[in-house]
């Protein structure tokens, strides 16, 4: 690679960056401004509006809500996603290749009008609006993702494993409990913290199957609806906080249990 390509790829690079990270910064800042407009200069600063979200009961429950709805959307994406990828495994399964496009399918399909159609479904199913349609919808939609990291990480799974535990007597279901989980670990805590962070982050399934609670996107977008203010962006930045304290904890655990698993 020549100086000049280096050079290139370095601007390319950090232009991205700052793409990426300058929006984010400038929202954070705009969290501490002493008015209710949005807009520079920030002539003085106040932590009143972060301070008002841990005081603000609705803002607690719906943070709450929302968690209670990804943590069960991805408990279910998770059980799911794994069994379809451990049967998807199997290269000599019958169908094999019309299961994988079915499981992949709710990941192609354009997130609105999905929405339009799982608000169809659940009213054919007599499901109401609210926290179960919820999890159903951000289930599904999760499946996919899971089933994809889960496989992923099985192919790299040495066949000498469970045919040593099969030698030693162990049936399929201890060798999968004993042998295979445990290899898949890592890649199922991966897949779990990006479920979580998809549904807690999902809005247009939350607006189409929810009651009347909102969710935190949904509640974000009903504040927006009366113009932007500095408590949307207090409460988006703690969002933004609790999302990356989360992701920075996952991938240290999952290197940690990669190491244990070499």
């Amino acid at each position: 690679m020549t100086r000049y390509s280096r050079v290139f790829l370095s601007c390319v690079y950090w232009g991205f960056v700052l793409y990426i990270f300058v929006p984010l910064i400038l929202m954070i800042l705009m969290g501490f401004k002493d008015s209710k407009f949005i807009g520079f200069p920030i002539r003085s600063w106040t932590l009143d509006w972060y301070l008002g979200i841990f005081e603000d009961t609705e803002v607690l429950y719906v943070f709450g809500y929302s968690a209670v709805i990804a943590a069960f959307s991805t408990i279910v994406a998770v059980i799911v996603g794994t069994w379809i990828a451990v049967l998807l495994s199997n290269r000599g399964f019958f169908g094999r290749a019309v299961i994988f496009g079915l499981t992949i399918l709710p990941a192609l399909v354009p997130g609105v009008i999905s929405a339009i159609a799982f608000r169809i479904y659940a009213r054919f199913l007599g499901i109401e609006p609210g926290m179960f349609a919820i999890i159903w919808a951000h289930a599904v939609h999760n499946v996919p993702f899971v089933a994809l990291i889960v496989l992923a990480r099985l192919s790299t799974l040495p066949k000498s494993y469970a045919e040593a535990a099969r030698d030693l007597g162990a049936d399929p279901l201890v060798t999968f409990l004993r042998v295979t989980l445990p290899y898949l670990m890592p890649a199922i805590l991966g897949a779990s913290i990006f479920c979580l962070l998809l549904s807690f982050d999902d809005f247009v399934r939350s607006f189409f199957l929810g009651g009347y609670e909102p969710t935190l996107p949904v509640l974000i977008f009903t504040k927006l609806r009366s113009g932007m203010s500095p408590e949307v962006n207090a409460i988006a930045t703690v969002a933004l906080v609790m999302t990356a304290i989360i992701g920075v904890w996952a991938e240290q655990f999952t290197r940690r249990m990669n190491k244990e698993n070499k």
